[in-house]
């Protein structure tokens, strides 16, 4: 069956395509699945471009994610982007190769938190890849997905895939920084410089934060993260770790008055930080975050790390640090969209955050060992890799 770009796909029998699926910890296949055309509200997507997440590599070593276990096989993959090849017969904003970033997230549309604009926390999301609903939503590293046009967004023709992939993760750090409600010309540090912790500090500078620090255990990651614009300045984290919590609290402590002393100026005193993001999980970094605080300043928790954690709970209260959830996003897109559009000084070019990219779904277990990788064998950083498919879709249109 040919389909051309400029009659939508109206073909009205099923579809074989190719998906990648987790059938346990590390046993990804590929498999023959059938779609039917889409909905009257959907779009039907090629797959183009999918970046993989912690997320996905926690399902892909684990079969589960923290305590939440995958019941049956599924494909993983969210953050993607791709091509129009079916329209919906009620859809009319969108026409055949349009390309698209999908947002993968469905809520119910009805709750209180979806009529506040939280949907990101709404009870009964259906999140694709994400083993949390049963049945699972099946995530993106498939050939074609039909997908709800509410949930799609047009992407400039200009913008690459790749760029309208990485959106999703981008959508955290937007929705990060507009929950820290921060004004113009305030100090932050990020904790994390991965590929949400970068993203995060370009969306803090690009927010009007005065001074953004970033800080990792990983010295050529702070470094990238200066040199290409996504942060200010940058501190390297020591490794070290205490016999017991009372000496795991004062490196803590150690940590976080050494990285206000990046900012120190001659004869001033150590810098505190108005907002902290922190982007690893890991307690001792959680644990610092919370005393390079201002008084009155704010932790945001984005990492999802350890889940039970002892903390320096007083530290916090007795100066009204506020301790503030993230999770996900809502409503970020269009931001998302103009922000990687921009070109120029002070800038950061986004594009350099996928630093792998693979060709084709029977490529993907070699995609998901890199991804767990802080550097490839040639010594260079692993920050974002992506997997690029739909050749045999290409071929056809």
């Amino acid at each position: 069956m040919s389909t051309s770009l400029s009659t939508p796909d109206t073909a009205s029998e099923l579809r074989q395509i190719r998906a990648c699926v987790l059938h346990g910890a590390k046993d990804l296949r590929i498999e023959n699945r059938t779609i039917s055309p889409p909905g009257p509200n959907e779009l039907q997507i090629a797959v183009r471009a999918t970046g993989l997440c912690g997320s996905d590599l926690h399902y892909y070593r684990h079969y589960r994610n923290g305590d939440i276990i995958v019941r049956e096989p599924m494909s993983l993959g969210h953050e993607s982007a791709g091509v129009v090849v079916g329209v919906g017969s009620a859809v009319t904003d969108f026409n055949l190769g349009d390309k698209v970033a999908l947002e993968v997230g469905q809520p119910c549309e009805k709750c209180e938190r979806c009529m506040e604009g939280r949907y990101n926390i709404c009870k009964d999301m259906n999140f694709r890849s994400s083993a949390k609903a049963f049945p699972h939503a099946q995530g993106t590293l498939q050939d074609r997905i039909n997908h709800p046009a509410a949930w799609c967004h047009k992407l400039p023709e200009d913008l690459s895939l790749d760029l309208g992939a990485i959106l999703e993760p981008l959508g955290v750090a937007i929705h990060a920084t507009r929950r820290a409600q921060l004004p113009v010309g305030r100090m932050v540090l990020v904790f994390g410089a991965g590929a949400v912790g970068l993203l995060i500090a370009a969306m803090a500078k690009i927010s009007g934060a005065g001074t953004v620090v970033i800080a990792d255990i990983d010295g050529g990651r702070v470094d990238f993260a200066v040199k290409n614009g996504f942060a200010h300045r940058g501190y390297t984290v020591p490794m070290k770790r205490g016999r017991n919590v009372e000496e795991n609290l004062e490196i803590a402590k150690e940590t976080a008055a050494d990285v206000g002393k990046v900012l120190k100026t001659s004869g001033g005193p150590v810098v505190e930080f108005d907002a902290v993001f922190e982007c690893t999980g890991v307690p001792s970094c959680v644990q610092a975050a919370i005393y390079a605080n201002r008084p009155g300043g704010k932790v945001m928790l984005i990492g999802m790390g350890t889940p039970i954690q002892t903390l320096p709970i007083s530290a916090a209260a007795l100066r009204e640090v506020d301790l503030v959830g993230v999770f996900r996003y809502a409503n970020t897109y269009p931001t998302g969209i103009e922000v990687v559009s921009k070109k120029g000084l002070g800038h950061p070019d986004f594009s350099k955050l996928v630093t792998h990219r693979y060709k084709g779904l029977e490529a993907a277990e070699s995609a998901f060992e890199m991804a767990g990788k802080t550097k490839d064998d040639s010594g260079n950083l692993v920050i974002k890799v992506v997997i690029e498919t739909g050749e045999e879709d290409r071929a056809r249109l």
